[in-house]
């Protein structure tokens, strides 16, 4: 990636030809544009032209740096729900004591998780007006950091918990972590909206990708360094054997989770500190202690918070979505079809695997990875592969536009139901005689490979295209309500994964 390409396609609101297409509504919008265009065009272009400068001072000078910042920011965003979903394994192991547990745990993370990130983001989309974004921000990563201590702390002092009482705290660090997922979904995308830069927005999706790859590295790695002495003790002793192993490589696994939060968390004070100046913490709490016990803003205050975070704006949650209302759809129904692939994947396990057992081939000499322990987290590393791909897609120019054709984008959101039925042809749970696709290389190249690339394909541009069809002052509420939207379609697939859960 290199800055010519990415000025190719995101190129500077400066010339005249991108701040005339940088404003063009949806079709039949008649919230930005006028029924009768022959007689307005004219006044329209003066209009443009006028406000030309004022729009340039909204957008920002590109950085490498800002770009760099917003990469962390969007590892951090996901990186809480991407680890949950990699340590399959290991919670598979630790709730294998109660088959209720082990059947439904993948599809109550999943729940719980959705269902808290979008009421967050409900709540958080109504409060627009003086909305602190960088507070927001701030908070969440130093949530994800005290809920992913927690969890490095379990593996070393909870490991004799029963499973129902674990089961319980899982429940609730998922519940934690995503209700700073929600706080940081809704304050990122609409802070980076403020900046005007769309190679921002795409450096988050990026970013996003990222977090999907790395916990799924880290948990191969992490259980291939269990030794095949360890797994031949899990099976009679609990506390000992392979779950030592198991739970040293949990501990490694959760506190790199710190370490990325921490990071993130420093490296947007350092954005802060760079374009806001170092007493922006300051300024925006007194913004929001102002607001909290709604006392009038004073000429002292007010001069203290015309930061781009802190913005006197609210627009209807309705008259957002008519204007955004095929890309909005869009990225609803991508990443509601998208959650059923966790409950498929953390099934769906090696053909040759029981091939192995049932052979002469010892355990010694048996490939580990056709072994559910490996097979599972490179099948969700596949799966991250192609989303990361496809996030990344939007640098070639022609892919870039494709947020021009928002009901095409709809459409190809909608096919990937299709998917669905080759999941359910799959080896699921290597059981019930000869699959129907029983093949491995089909499984992760076409099927896990090709969901994850057109998860993040559509999550891109539809993420990234949404500020075309709003004014500049509206960027920053455009972005937090397609926000809303993808995690609204994240809760309604969760709920639906119920019904492949059980399968």
């Amino acid at each position: 990636m290199s800055r010519s390409l990415l000025s190719r396609v995101f190129p500077s609101s400066t010339s005249a030809d991108s701040s005339a297409s940088e404003y063009v509504p949806v079709e039949n919008d008649g919230l930005l544009a006028n029924t009768d265009e022959a007689d307005t065009q004219r006044q329209n272009r003066f209009e443009e032209e006028e406000d030309e400068e004022d729009d340039t001072t909204l957008k920002k000078p590109f950085s490498w740096h800002d770009y760099t910042v917003f990469l962390l920011l969007g590892v951090a965003m996901l990186w809480a729900w991407n680890m949950f979903l990699a340590a399959a394994p290991y919670f598979h192991r630790r709730f294998q004591e109660s088959q209720w547990a082990v059947e439904h745990y993948e599809s109550s993370i999943l729940s719980v998780s959705t269902i808290t990130n979008l009421l967050c983001v409900l709540v958080l989309a109504k409060l627009q007006q003086n909305a602190s974004y960088p507070l927001r921000i701030a908070a969440s990563l130093v949530i994800l950091t005290v809920v992913f201590t927690f969890l490095a702390m379990s593996t070393v002092l909870f490991s004799a918990l029963p499973v129902g009482i674990h089961f319980v705290f899982i429940m609730t660090m998922v519940l934690g972590a995503s209700f700073a997922t929600g706080m940081n979904q809704n304050g990122v995308f609409a802070f980076v909206s403020g900046f005007g830069r769309p190679e921002y927005t795409q450096a988050i999706m990026a970013g996003q990708g990222i977090a999907g790859v790395l916990p799924c590295i880290v948990q191969i790695m992490t259980n291939l360094s269990v030794s095949r002495k360890d797994e031949g003790h899990d099976d009679n002793h609990h506390g000992s054997g392979d779950s030592d192993g198991y739970y040293r490589s949990a501990l490694a696994y959760f506190s790199v989770a710190v370490l990325i939060t921490i990071i993130a968390l420093l490296a947007f004070i350092w954005l802060m500190n760079r374009t806001a100046g170092s007493r922006w913490f300051m300024r925006e709490i007194r913004v929001f202690r102002r607001v909290t016990s709604n006392t009038a803003p004073t000429a002292a205050t007010t001069t203290d918070t015309d930061s781009p975070s802190v913005l006197d704006k609210s627009v209807g949650l309705w008259k957002l979505f008519l204007r955004l209302k095929w890309l909005a759809l869009a990225v609803y129904t991508c990443f509601a079809v998208t959650m059923v692939y966790p409950v498929f994947t953390s099934k769906i396990t090696s053909v040759h695997y029981q091939d192995s057992i049932t052979t002469a081939t010892t355990a010694t000499t048996r490939s580990r990875v056709f072994e559910p322990e490996v097979f599972i987290p490179l099948a969700f590393l596949f799966w991250n592969l192609g989303d990361l791909v496809g996030r990344l897609s939007p640098i070639v120019p022609s892919l870039a536009r494709s947020a021009s054709y928002p009901r095409a984008i709809f459409a190809l959101s909608l096919g990937r139901i299709l998917f669905i039925p080759l999941y359910m042809a799959c080896n699921i749970h290597g059981g019930g005689g000869e699959p129907a696709i029983n093949s491995d290389f089909f499984y992760l190249f076409i099927i896990q490979l090709g969901f994850g690339l057109t998860n993040g394909f559509l999550g891109s541009v539809c993420m990234m295209g949404a500020g075309q069809y709003v004014t500049a002052d509206e960027r920053e509420v455009a972005g937090g309500f397609m926000s809303m939207m993808l995690v609204a379609g994240l809760a309604t697939g969760s709920l639906l994964s119920f019904f492949f859960s059980g399968m």
